[in-house]
Formats: structure tokens, sequence, C-alpha cells
């Protein structure tokens, strides 16, 4: 059979029908298909004719094979025979790092544990002699079951032509990659993997911690002596994957499964399994659980005495005329109550509306840029500056680094310019500065994105956090500019940060 006839429903080995074209690219088609042996999902990669490296395909993915590290995807079959060449392995279902990462960067810790498991199935993979060669954000997967799998070893390599005279090293940095995205939601990498790339500091990729406010110190020098191969808080560049492995060895594994405090309930009917695979007969409880079961239920309620004939009667009709005295004064009660309830209250609770009230709407902006008038480029980090209107509070625009507060009397001030598309009314500017105090920060609107057509409206000094600046009179215009004319210190210099910008108009009523 030649691969040039393969479609849905060809079968492979007389065994693997092809159910589902996942991906094709260059030559290789990866296809969802059922081993009808095993009764099970498989993922099976079919190749055309002319594809040139069939025979390192078959010999990477056979090597493969021999690896039992279940963090690795498994092989079942490689063939290349009578002009039909496939290679058939797990099919593994789950939320890859870049489904993860879609709703911005995980927990620190437990997306630097991810990456823990795949650095030591890695440098389990490197003492067979294998390299991965193509770490993605889509490689890394967290299974339905719980676990984590990395898919591709030395087969993505064999399919796309990847070669490095440094195998260890680029994959090394691969994982520093892999961390560096856990940790930002950015991607320091050349290849359009589906994350926004990462942010630059004077031409060189931002460390974790000047993107995401909150990641440990000690994953960020993880992170740079990976990904950057450089030596960090005393500590040499780590150049292999079992070095990645051994310095992310502390961190705290995910669970394989989540875990419930509450017992598990108890099913007392016997029946038949359902269909699922599940059976529904009453579960086993451990040993420990039925021991701790019993000690915080309740002791059962003794059963209730039997009454005698003549006591059973007096005692009903006591209770039937204690009840009827109950109901006669709750009637008088309610009765007496109504009756002195003011005229009018019960029309004035129903009837009576509250006000309008003037509520500031927000308006996001067109676009940001770090504005520089002043300077050579008139610009101040212009590549970053979406980062202060993405909605993130994780992520930054700042400034550049300045040797006094002052900006080092080279100008009278840098910051935030955004264009809001048209002339608005400003209400009033919700900014989220560095910790660090000592920044004066004006708020400017007008409408050109000219220094001399822009009016201070409001200004704070002394300011970190979350600041507010509020015209105090009727201001409206296109672009409004937050302004540094102080800076806070920063590392031993000093420099302007923006988290967040929030800009409000005023509502209608």
């Amino acid at each position: 059979m030649s691969m040039s006839t393969v479609e849905p429903g060809t079968r492979l080995a007389n065994r693997f029908r092809l159910e589902d074209r996942v991906h094709e690219s260059g030559g290789a088609t990866l296809w969802k298909a059922l081993d009808e042996i095993l009764a099970r999902p498989v993922a099976v990669h079919t190749f055309t004719p002319d594809f040139p490296r069939v025979q390192e395909v078959v010999t990477a993915a056979r090597l493969a094979s021999r690896l039992t590290d279940p963090r690795l995807t498994q092989v079942f079959d490689a063939a290349d025979e009578d002009g039909t060449a496939y290679v058939v392995s797990e099919w593994v279902s789950g939320d890859s790092l870049l489904d993860l990462l879609e709703s911005g960067p995980v927990e620190p810790e437990r997306g630097a544990a991810l990456v823990a498991e795949a650095a030591e199935a890695l440098a389990h993979a490197y003492t067979a002699g294998l390299t991965h060669l193509h770490l993605t954000p889509g490689r890394l997967v967290w299974t339905s079951g719980g676990t984590v799998k990395l898919l591709g070893l030395a087969v993505d390599a064999a399919i796309l032509d990847l070669s490095s005279e440094e195998p260890a090293r680029e994959d090394a940095e691969g994982l520093g990659r892999l961390l560096y995205a856990v940790l930002t939601g950015h991607w320091p990498g050349d290849s359009d993997c589906g994350l926004p790339p990462a942010p630059l500091d004077d031409g060189k990729i931002c460390t974790p911690r000047q993107v995401t406010a909150g990641v440990p110190g000690y994953l960020d020098a993880i992170t740079c002596r990976a990904l950057l191969q450089e030596p960090r808080r005393g500590q040499p560049p780590l150049t292999t994957p079992a070095a990645v492995a051994e310095a992310l060895a502390e961190v705290p594994r995910p669970a394989p499964a989540p875990v419930t405090t509450a017992p598990p309930a108890l099913n007392l009917r016997s029946e038949a399994p359902d269909g699922l695979g599940r059976s529904t007969m009453p579960p086993r409880v451990p040993s420990h659980l039925a021991h701790q079961m019993a000690m915080t239920s309740p002791p059962p309620l003794p059963p209730p005495r039997p009454q005698t004939g003549a006591a059973s009667k007096v005692l009903l009709t006591v209770i039937v005329l204690l009840v009827m005295a109950a109901v006669g004064v709750g009637a008088w009660t309610v009765g007496k109550n109504l009756g002195n309830t003011p005229r009018g209250v019960a029309q004035s609770d129903s009837g009576a509306s509250p006000s309008p009230s003037r509520k500031p709407v927000t308006v996001k902006p067109v676009s940001a840029t770090g504005f520089d008038p002043l300077g050579t480029d008139r610009a101040e980090k212009p590549e970053i500056a979406p980062l202060a209107i993405d909605g993130k509070p994780s992520t930054d625009w700042h400034t550049d680094s300045y040797s006094t507060t002052d900006l080092g009397r080279l100008k009278d001030g840098v910051g935030l310019l955004l264009d809001m598309g048209e002339p608005i009314p400003v209400a009033d500017v919700v900014v989220s500065l560095g910790n660090a105090g000592g920044a004066t920060v004006q708020l400017k609107v007008g409408d050109a994105a000219e220094l001399s057509s822009l009016k201070t409206v409001a200004e704070k000094k002394g300011a970190s956090g979350s600041v507010t600046l509020t015209p105090e009179k009727a201001t409206t215009g296109q672009y409004v500019l937050i302004w540094f004319t102080r800076l806070p210190p920063y590392n031993g210099q000093y420099r302007g940060t923006i988290y967040d910008v929030t800009v409000h108009s005023p509502g209608s009523a």
C-alpha cells in the first residue's frame, strides 16, 4: 500500500485504523487512530512517498520505544515496509502547557514542578543517548489522569530535521524556555509557539521577575541559568537536562489526582456495572477511614420508649392544648402589630426607588507607548508599553534606569502615553505603580501627542502602589499621559514602573 493512498479508514499492520487527521506538514501527517486489537486510541504518523527522512524517523522511534519512563510518550510500533512507513505511539489526552497558559502564567511552583518532571524524564532519555531538541509548550502535557507527559522525544527532531552540536545544552535551554513560559506567560524563543514573545530590556530578554510580580527569586535564577546560560547567585549555568532537574529537585511536585478530605460516600446497593467501566458495587472502605468515620460520626439515637395506653392519652391531650394556646397567642400578637403599623409605611417601602447614581465607565485605550519627547529617540521602552494596558497586574512598563531621582538631570520627565482613539471626558485615572515610594506623577490630557498640547490636570507626590489621579475640573482629550517628573529607587538607581492603568470616564445619570 502506498502512502499516497492513506485516508481515513485505512488500516495499518492489520490493526491500526486511521480515523481523524490531526495535523499535516512537510510530508508528515499525524492521525488519531484506533488499535482494533486492544480497543484503545493511538497516535499514528504517516509519511508521503517522497518524505526524505523516513529511515531516520523509524530509527528514532524504535530507540525511543526502549525507554520505560512513564513521563515520556510510549512508542508502540514503527515500520518502513513495502512502501509504507508509519510510527504508532501513545495517544495522550489532557491540557498542554499552551492550553494552561491561555489565561496567563500559572502558579510559579506548580508550573516549575511540571518542568521539573520533564527535566527528569529528559535526563533519563539522555542516559540512552536520546535528545529532544523541540521543547515547546505544546509538547508538555498535564494529562487527564493527573500526570506529566513529554511528547515527541527523538521523533520530533527526526521529522523536523533538527540537530545540534551541543544537544544537551540545547535541551537545557529548551527547559529554560518552558520554565520562563510557565512563570511569565511569554515565550523567549524565535519560533511562534502561540504565546506572546518575551519582552526585551535594552535588547535583552527580561528576566521572569521583571515580567511577572511574585516569581520566587530561586526560580528566576534557575531560569536564567538554563535559558540565558548565565551564572546566578554564585551558581554556574545549567548546561544539561540533568543539571536542570537537579536544580528543580526541591520544587514540590503536583499531586497525581485531586485530593478530597471528605470520606467516600457508601453505596449500599449491589448492582451490575454501569457500562462505563465503573462498578457501582459498594466500595471497600480503608480501615483508617472506617475508624475515622466511626470516631467522627454521632452515636445512634436510642429507639423511642413505647407509651402505655392511659399515659399516652394524657400526654396527647396536654400537647394539643399547648399547641392551641400557642396559636392563639401568636395570632393576637400579629394582629396587634398590624394594627400599630403607621400608615404609609408599606407604600413607602415598596414605592420608593433610589435615585440613579453616576458611576464612572472604564474606557480601554487603543494603544500605549513609552513617551520621551525630550530624548534623542523621543521614546521610552515603547516595546513593552502595551503590558501596562493588558489587564494583567503581573506585567509592566517601566522607564530606563537613571542615576538620580530627577532623571539624571537629563530631562524634565518621561511617561506612558495612552491613545484613547477619540476625545473622551476623563473622570480619573487609576495607576498601579511599584511599591517603592518617592515618585512624582502627573496626569496630562490633550488632543495631540505633543508635550505642548498636553495639560497637567492632576499630580501626586511621593506616590507608590495604587494611585488615583483625579482632574480638579472637567477634562476632555484623546491622549492621556502618565508623566514621571521624579523616579523611585530601583536596584541602586532610579526607575518608574507602571503595572496597570485604568481610565474612567463619567457615566450617564
